[in-house]
């Protein structure tokens, strides 16, 4: 049965005798018995901690002692020795980054919390090593922005999640992109992207359309606090990477433009006519025309409505000025048939309400953003 480093260990030298007994250690480290080798271990680690002034020649043995030692000890025995050295900002820097290379049960506790590895150290590890030990990195107080971006590529969901959770790490513009993307396709990290201090805005707005409500809430609310400076400055970043790829137009989209710029023309393009192109059917003519009164594009307007997205529905109709009466038509209409439709639509009145322009607006411009783009 193995020992632990604590367990059983005789009294440590005393402080002023370590540096007279280093010569004896260094040969009794030689020693094939592992019994006194893991004594040796715990000797010398306890004295390491015993807080007396060491000179440079002493730290360079500690280092190459230890670190020869701790190779030959079991997996426990390392991943108490890592535990013990993680937070010790003089720790031996060879035997921190042999344990950093170890099994990640031994490796977790320093590259978590060592500030003696350095970035290259931590890009060693995440270049080579597998998953847990990219989460024990993604953990750190502070991830790097080159570490961070091949966490990024190498990572799974889990270690991605983890990193994005972790304002300490720090992203750069590209590989907020990516992970932003990946977040879009799992669920799962949907709160840790929306929740991430630092997204950068137009990346957080991309994510409304897959979230859940509360978290468009949150993007809602994001936005409404933003500086004005802020906000073109996301807006810019923004239009210099949206493009289109919302697919095919409605093989009627042709006939239905024509008719609505049509009723433009003649000034009949009005709140009530668009109520009155949703109840009658014309499903093209109203997206189209609710896309021109919200300016928006008619890809958005599409999603918004065939997917019942009402909370996005209420930010087009509270930005393009339409009364909560109106909106309430269209919640309605929208719902259809579902069970409790107009107990749904009033609750989503209710958020039309609460919802104020200058937020609508601002989250609007975002989605704007795709029409512009589309029109370059």
């Amino acid at each position: 049965m193995s020992e632990t480093l604590t367990s059983n260990a005789p009294t440590p030298p005393a402080p002023a005798d370590i540096g007279s007994r280093l010569p004896d250690l260094i040969t009794l480290a030689q020693e094939p018995s592992s019994e006194k080798r893991r004594a040796l271990l715990r000797e010398l680690t306890d004295h390491f901690f015993g807080g007396a002034a060491r000179t440079a020649t002493e730290d360079a043995l500690y280092d190459s002692v230890l670190t020869d030692l701790t190779a030959e000890m079991e997996t426990a025995v390392r991943a108490e020795l890592s535990a013990r050295f993680a937070l010790a900002p003089d720790a031996p820097r060879n035997l921190i980054r042999r344990l950093a290379n170890d099994d990640v049960e031994v490796a977790e506790a320093v590259l978590r919390a060592s500030t003696v590895l350095t970035d290259e150290d931590l890009l060693g590890v995440v270049l080579s090593k597998g998953q847990g030990h990219l989460r024990a990195v993604s953990g750190r107080a502070s991830v790097p922005e080159a570490v961070s971006e091949i966490i990024v590529e190498r990572g799974d969901d889990e270690t991605l999640g983890t990193l994005l959770r972790n304002d300490g790490a720090i992203l750069s513009r590209a590989a907020s992109e990516t992970a932003v993307e990946r977040a879009k396709a799992n669920p799962a990290l949907h709160a840790a992207a929306v929740e991430r201090q630092g997204l950068p805005v137009d990346l957080l707005n991309d994510m409304y359309f897959v979230v859940e409500a509360r978290l468009r809430q949150r993007i809602l609310e994001q936005n409404a606090a933003m500086d004005p400076i802020l906000l073109e400055s996301a807006l810019a970043a923004g239009r210099a990477r949206v493009a289109s790829d919302d697919g095919a137009l409605p093989a009627d989209y042709a006939d239905c433009l024509a008719y609505v710029d049509g009723l433009k023309a003649s000034n009949q393009l009005t709140p009530t006519m668009l109520a009155r192109l949703l109840r009658s059917g014309s499903r093209t003519s109203f997206l189209i025309a609710l896309a021109q009164l919200a300016d928006v594009d008619f890809h958005i307007a599409r999603q918004i409505v065939e997917r019942g997205e009402l909370d996005a529905l209420s930010v087009i109709c509270k930005a393009a000025d339409l009364d909560r009466a109106l909106f309430l038509t269209f919640a309605v209409v929208i719902l259809g048939t579902e069970d409790s439709a107009m107990g749904k639509a009033q609750s989503y009145a209710k958020l039309y309400a609460d919802l104020t322009k200058e937020a609508a607006g601002r989250t609007l411009r975002f989605w704007r953003m795709r029409r512009v783009s589309a029109a370059a």
